[in-house]
């Protein structure tokens, strides 16, 4: 009986450490990385802003527009692998740091163009630069959490997209009111400045803040190194460790690449012209159209955290995903259908906005749980950048589907139907059982690859 309770007081010992060990991790690396991403997909998004005042100084039409918001997923594409493969190489301090710094001189550059010729290049070298962020980060997660503990993290990360609309919508559209003229600059240009100079300012505070992994963290004990890298040790054990190129011969890598594909056009189709729906609904000034367009975003963001955080719980993942997507395209076909009330509309909108943001930290968790080391690297970036391939078609299908309907909603529609069909493609394509179980602390059970 005395070993009974002396086992259970050591297990009890033994999660709280582990309990403190990863509350640390969190304190330390999530605000921080939340913090990068919002700066990230402001850089990203802040031209469906800059649209409502630069297409008439720059003469651009709303195909122009389309065509430069939907080229940065070229170059995002293009660079995506490698740069994912060179931060393994280099290290996540040096080649986060080196991205941040990039895209944010480069996204302040964008002040200074005349034309589209330059407007598609300049959204071309800023998905160049912004290439490896995302699932760099993705990435960076599995060297410190099992995959237990990783979509509530990853949720708390993605929701700086959220986050980001309900900041930086309103404080865009507070710039562009308020300093348009300023030293004969226009409000379009002040927004790229301004929201470009943080993140040259945070990429120079990423190197002397992040560590590359466990090992390197002088804030944390030798006992709590020990903690979390038998944790990410034994994980580790259950998967395949594959050669890089086993990541692109994979099926089931290319299964999630097609689900992410239709993700990401509803999530750029829905954040670039979501300034514009909101303007069409008769709101003055920018700044109205800034904190309107705030809501949809707050409802994601506690819809995620909410979603994952029982996702995480359950250790389910499919039907979260499948049932979150499909809530999100029927309240984009409602939106269109009762696009004359605005109340209405902007309510459905919300839920559109949250069957698209809030299913990202669902979906993450599925392809790090059959991929470790580098072919982890790159399988995370084959998914990212060839899902990220919608981004191009996402901001594009208002203006492809005026060749076919004069209804103003017809693109919500689209949309839609786009996301319905990537919410079937993961019900019928993914397992069950991929991922993880239902855990205890201190155990982690992944299903075969």
């Amino acid at each position: 009986m005395n070993m009974h309770y002396s086992n259970d007081s050591r297990a009890n010992a033994d999660a709280n450490d582990e309990t403190r060990a990863y509350a640390k991790v969190d304190r330390r690396l999530i605000p921080f990385l939340f913090l990068c991403y919002i700066l990230a997909y402001l850089d990203r998004v802040n031209v469906g802003f800059a649209k409502l005042q630069m297409l008439k100084d720059l003469s651009l039409s709303d195909a122009a527009f389309a065509t430069g918001a939907g080229i940065f997923f070229i170059g995002y594409f293009l660079f995506e692998v490698p740069s994912n493969i060179l931060l393994k190489r280099f290290g996540a301090r040096t080649w986060i740091a080196r991205i941040m710094i990039s895209w944010g001189i480069i996204s302040s550059a964008t002040m200074f163009i005349r034309n589209e010729w330059a407007f598609y290049g300049m959204r071309f070298l800023l998905g160049l630069a912004e290439a490896g962020f995302f699932p760099g980060i993705i990435f960076y997660l599995t060297l410190w959490y099992p995959s237990r503990l990783r979509s509530t993290r990853t949720a708390l990360f993605v929701s700086a997209i959220a986050v980001s609309g309900v900041l930086g919508n309103p404080v865009s559209g507070w710039i562009m009111d308020s300093l348009s003229g300023r030293f004969g600059l226009a409000g379009w240009q002040w927004l790229f400045l301004a929201e470009g100079i943080p993140s040259i300012l945070v990429g120079i505070w990423v190197y002397f803040y992040l560590d590359s992994g466990i090992a390197e963290a002088r804030w944390l004990t030798a006992g709590e190194k020990a903690i979390l890298a038998r944790n990410i040790e034994t994980e580790d054990r259950h998967k395949r460790d594959v050669r890089v190129v086993d990541a692109f011969k994979s099926g089931k890598v290319y299964i999630l690449c097609a689900i992410y594909f239709t993700l990401m056009i509803g999530l750029y189709g829905i954040s670039f012209w979501l300034p514009t729906i909101v303007k069409a609904f008769g709101v003055q000034g920018y700044l109205g159209v800034g904190l309107i367009t705030a809501i949809p975003y707050a409802v994601a963001v506690i819809g995620m955290i909410l979603l994952s955080w029982h996702s995480d719980r359950t250790g389910e993942r499919r039907v979260h995903y499948v049932l979150n997507v499909t809530a999100g395209g029927l309240g984009l076909v409602l939106s269109g259908v009762f696009a004359n009330h605005p109340v209405l509309a902007i309510a459905f909108l919300s839920i559109g906005t949250l069957g698209v943001i809030g299913s990202m930290p669902l979906f993450w968790p599925i392809p790090s749980a059959f991929l470790a080391g580098t072919a982890a690297a790159a399988g995370i970036g084959v998914v990212n950048s060839v899902g990220n391939l919608g981004g191009y078609i996402g901001p594009n299908v208002p203006v492809w589907v005026k060749y076919f309907s004069t209804d103003p909603s017809a693109a919500l529609y689209v949309i839609a139907a786009v996301l319905f069909l990537g919410a079937l493609l993961t019900f019928l394509c993914v397992p069950a059982d991929l991922g993880i179980r239902r855990s205890t602390p201190g155990t982690t059970v992944e299903s075969p690859a």
